[in-house]
């Protein structure tokens, strides 16, 4: 059992190793994220619409049945 718990410990070292020499820079904030972080309002933006959509949507789909009656 500690065999195959050192082993997989070995080989995640080596993949995160070989996962930061090969254009990883290790650590940076944001680094891995699919939008880039230098606009504040566009994070803003899609961040109000995101929640809005989320929050707002039940209460549409209320409206909606409620007409529909």
């Amino acid at each position: 059992m500690y065999g195959t718990l050192a082993r997989t410990s070995i080989l995640g070292r080596s993949v995160m190793r070989n996962f930061i020499r090969n254009g990883s820079h290790g650590g940076v904030p944001g680094e891995n994220m699919p939008i880039g972080l230098k606009s504040r309002a566009w994070i803003t933006w899609n961040f109000f619409w995101y929640t809005a959509t989320g929050f707002g949507a039940p209460f549409v789909l209320l409206a909606l049945q409620m007409k529909k009656k």
